[in-house]
């Protein structure tokens, strides 16, 4: 049995308790190797010449006045950059600012001894220590002292609180995030043929939780559609036979329009069966993507319902070539062209290729569609208006359907579109998954 600490870090809770902790932990680190490499409490804090002139300001209060004229000239010789000598009292100019060197000369000097700013002399700062009756030692001053990063513990420890913490905060929000935009990609990229990759189950315990869920959701959308397309298939299988022998008892039939009418129904369960099944395969990716002449498929569409009698034309490139699913696609424009023939006198099949999309219009002369209904009629089993009634010659209302599964298992989409000055326009938007090749 796993403890249940260790538990409890795998937990999106946990996984933040931690990154507080560690944030914390090296906001420490950061603030203890800082006072390490400046020291700021060492004795010898102040620079070479600061300190000098400390030692010397305090040699010099503790001596005589008598003696300090002698003390200064042996100081100024045994120090010759340090520039030494001693101001009367009141005789010093004094500058408003203190510079950062005098901080640590502050901290070394005892009571009654006061570091100050003097005028400055070139590049190099002038500095004095006021003794206790108001004499001032002054001396040049290079350098100074070096600082505690940037300028102090406390400014030290929030500069460096904000980037541990927006460090860690943001790779903790990278690791957080990550699977709910594979979430997000994985709804997008849905599908039945089994060709997406189930979830990745890692991060927190209740990432993995969901993805479990969502894996195991999958798989049952995935067996449920299947199962029901086995059904159905195995339906129509049966069927077949008892309208088969319906098909062969209806030629006994001596009135002759009894039989025709029963042959008619007949031939309608079967052409339902068939639509339906075909609807339920595309639901499913079966067919694999390879180069696609679409100018040329459009055109043999177009040819055969010439030969049926009907005035189908096709305009546009003599060759578009692009990737796609050659039977699906043949099957969804055949089933427009098969609506378009059957309400309008003349139909014309229009092709426009761009470098990023392919673009298929079936145009038709007949009543049209409402508004109201352009967006239902992409629906199955749904058929038109009053001016689109189905008779004995008419389809199911899968047609516009399987065309909008196929137009979705490309990656597109199926829209209608109403033609002037009347008509209908059946726009199927392909996207071109690589560049077509285009022959005058």
């Amino acid at each position: 049995m796993k403890p249940f600490g260790f538990l409890h870090l795998k937990g999106i809770s946990g996984q933040i308790a931690a990154l507080v902790l560690a944030s914390t932990v090296a906001l420490h680190l950061v603030v203890t190797a800082a006072f390490l490499i400046s020291r700021p409490d060492r004795p010898d804090g102040p620079p070479d010449g600061a300190r000098q002139l400390t030692d010397a300001a305090l040699l010099l209060g503790a001596a005589e006045p008598g003696e300090r004229p002698r003390l200064v000239t042996d100081l100024a010789r045994a120090f010759p950059g340090l520039g030494i000598e001693m101001l009367a009292p009141g005789t010093a100019i004094v500058e408003k600012s203190d510079g950062p060197h005098l901080y640590g000369m502050r901290r070394h000097l005892g009571r009654g001894f006061k570091a100050v700013q003097l005028a400055s002399d070139g590049n190099t700062r002038r500095v004095g220590v006021q003794l206790p009756d108001g004499t001032v030692i002054a001396g040049h001053v290079e350098g100074a002292p070096r600082p505690w990063f940037w300028g102090g513990p406390w400014l030290t420890a929030l500069m460096s609180a904000f980037i541990c913490v927006t460090v860690l905060g943001l790779w903790a929000a990278r690791a957080l995030t990550r699977p709910l935009s594979s979430f997000a990609k994985a709804a997008e990229n849905f599908s039945l043929d089994g060709t997406a990759e189930p979830l990745p189950e890692r991060g927190p315990e209740e990432i993995r939780s969901v993805a479990r869920a969502l894996n195991r959701m999958h798989e049952r959308i995935a067996r449920l559609m299947s199962d029901r397309t086995r059904m159905l298939a195995a339906i129509s299988h049966d069927l077949r036979t008892p309208i088969t022998r319906l098909r062969l008892r209806a030629e006994f039939i001596e009135d002759e329009g009894n039989r025709k009418r029963m042959l008619i129904d007949l031939d309608q369960m079967r052409a339902m069966l068939e639509s339906v099944l075909s609807l339920l395969r595309n639901d499913r990716k079966i067919e694999a993507v390879t180069l696609v002449d679409i100018a040329s498929t459009l055109q043999l569409v177009a040819d055969q319902f010439g030969d049926m009698g009907h005035v189908v034309h096709y305009d546009g490139p003599v060759s578009a070539t692009a990737v796609a699913r050659p039977d699906d696609l043949h099957r969804g424009v055949t089933n427009l062209v098969e609506n378009a023939v059957r309400f309008g006198a003349e139909v014309t099949i229009r092709l426009e290729v761009s470098d990023t999309t392919l673009v298929i219009d079936v145009e038709d002369d007949g009543p049209g569609i409402s508004d109201a209904r352009k967006q239902e009629m992409l629906e199955p089993f749904v058929r038109g208006d009053d001016a689109r009634t189905m008779d004995e010659s008419t389809g199911f209302g899968l047609g516009l359907s399987i065309a909008h599964a196929i137009a979705l298992a490309h990656g597109g989409e199926l829209s209608l579109h109403d033609r002037t000055p009347h008509g209908l326009i059946v726009r199927m938007q392909l996207p071109v998954s690589q560049a077509p090749r285009l022959a005058a």
